[in-house]
């Protein structure tokens, strides 16, 4: 089986290039719309979940590819790992985003002034000079992150080793009190105080000696934490990749825009493509940023993503319109549509506002109903009514386990969602057998994934949880790609899409991801 297959003709040719592509979830939507799609992925597990599932993979860091290795790529998509934002209302992630915020707005400044310049060239071309200026900004920022990255890794063994000690002097302390003849509450209590750094007296001088070693220790953990937090996250360079790509695209000598830029993450990210949105703008593109709400699009899961959508052009980029309610905990399947507060439609081009109010949204998806839909003989459950207790807590209690019934959409799906519990409805009763979890293809389905996906590697659950939901990604593709498509031929692309989704079969034999080696006679490099 070749790497690059186009099965379905879209109403336009354009070739996509999916960086941190992860198992697959844009690439497989691409497909079913009848798009091209080549993934660059460095996680060996999901790496080998894509070869299996057919999809043309390039296997390595991002980093170690540039734009300009694939001159004939004309759409950009990805979603950079942004986990350090996830916690951006405690101080660390507050300092990564701002970090990354001024990153972006150095990057404008340089572009905005190539650019003009490039506007202004006879040539149509971007001069030289102005060129390397834009370059030289990337490399400093670059090269700043990359020796940070460095030492952050040295510090995190440093850290790793005196966590270690730390763990081997309280075992020391452990016995040393037992040997003593102090009973296990007294030990407890022991420790007890030395996590709260109160004042522990115990009149042994070996004992002593560990306190004093423990307390050198603590010290010096504190320091490697502090020193973490000041070289930043990893990752912080990561997400700053697809910026790059598109300003190289943009303004390299002799290169041509992309076409369409789609990415998406959580959303504490979205004030990171707020930002991206303004460079964009200033290199050509029309664009839009939104927050999309997953069973508004007829996922059975209630998720949240923050989505930049670009298009290269003059004009606007409408926002991408809900096809389905959205859910309310208190919502049923089967029960009529919600309608008081609802969010106004946006009509379409070719309707009038009051006929797009006209036509009511397709109640949300529930798992029961998505599993039921997934294909009779594959391995997910059907007709039975259960509830699943999240590995969560809710309303800041751990204890509290958030819980869904069948006839609900599913909570978001994570990388911990085998540890979910899958019980009887209304119970705390388990299933028997495998039933006491979701399956990695139930799982899979609740992201949108065909039943037959082939998950593949270790830790298929944080390869599911790390996804992007096919169905989201389709209705978002279709959406940037074919902006002048009517209403009626866009929604009948959708519907079959769906159904080819749902329905695609496992290739026969698995691909082989490629390394730079691959990158000569690739369709979208002209080697």
């Amino acid at each position: 089986m070749s790497h690059v297959v186009n099965q379905h003709t879209p109403p336009a040719e354009l070739r996509i290039l999916d960086l941190f592509a992860g198992p697959g979830g844009l690439d497989v939507a691409a497909e079913a719309l009848g798009y091209r799609a080549t993934g660059i992925e460095w996680d060996d597990d999901a790496v080998v979940t894509r070869d299996h599932a057919g999809m043309d993979t390039f296997h390595g860091d991002v980093r170690r590819y540039r734009a300009a290795f694939f001159p004939y790529a004309e759409v950009l998509t990805g979603g950079p790992p942004c986990q350090t934002f996830t916690v951006a209302g405690n101080g660390a992630g507050r300092r990564a985003l701002h970090e990354v915020k001024q990153y972006i707005r150095t990057m404008h400044e340089v572009t905005r002034v190539a650019h003009a310049e490039r506007a202004a060239s006879p040539s149509d071309d971007t001069p030289l000079d102005s060129w390397k200026h834009v370059f030289r900004a990337w490399r400093k920022i670059y090269e700043k992150l990359r020796v940070n990255e460095i030492l952050a890794g040295e510090v995190r063994a440093e850290k790793a080793d005196i966590e270690k000690a730390r763990t081997d002097v309280r075992k020391a302390m452990r016995k040393r009190l037992a040997e003593a003849g102090h009973s296990l509450r007294e030990i407890k209590d022991f420790f007890k105080k030395l996590k709260g750094s109160q004042d522990v007296r115990i009149p042994d001088p070996e004992l002593t000696a560990l306190l004093k070693r423990y307390a050198d220790l603590d010290g010096r953990l504190d320091k490697a934490r502090k020193r973490l937090e000041e070289l930043g996250d990893p990752r912080t360079g990561l997400v700053l990749q697809p910026l790059w790509w598109v300003i190289e695209r943009s303004l390299r000598p002799g290169s041509r825009p992309y076409e369409a830029v789609i990415l998406e993450q959580v959303p504490a990210v979205m004030p990171v493509w707020e930002e991206y949105a303004r460079v964009l703008r200033t290199l050509g593109y029309r664009t839009n940023t939104q927050y999309l709400h997953t069973e508004a699009f007829g996922v059975p899961q209630t998720r949240r993503r923050a989505v930049l959508m670009a298009r290269f052009g003059p004009g606007e980029l409408a926002e991408l319109e809900e096809t389905h309610e959205r859910y309310h905990p208190r919502d049923r399947a089967g029960a009529a549509p919600r309608t008081a507060g609802r969010q106004p439609r946006l009509p379409s081009r070719d309707i009038t506002p009051a006929e797009a109010e006209e036509r009511p949204k397709k109640h949300w998806i529930s798992m029961e109903e998505a599993l039921r839909q997934a294909g009779k003989g594959l391995p997910v459950r059907r007709d039975l009514a259960f509830t699943v207790v999240s590995n969560y807590g809710t309303g800041g209690d751990p204890e509290a386990r958030g819980r869904r019934d069948h006839d609900m959409p599913s909570a978001t799906i994570t990388g911990k969602v085998s540890r979910n519990r899958v019980v009887r409805k209304g119970t705390d009763e388990d299933f028997a057998g495998d039933l006491g979890r979701f399956s990695n293809a139930e799982a899979g389905v609740l992201q949108t994934f065909p039943a037959s996906y082939p998950w593949k590697g270790k830790d298929v659950a944080q390869q599911i949880g790390n996804a992007v939901p096919p169905l989201l990604a389709l209705h978002v593709l279709r959406h940037v790609l074919e902006p002048e498509v009517d209403e009626a031929t866009a929604q009948d692309r959708l519907e079959r899409a769906a159904e080819r989704l749902r329905t695609r079969e496992v290739p026969a034999s698995p691909v082989k991801a490629q390394g730079h080696k691959g990158l000569k006679g690739h369709p979208l490099t002209g080697r």
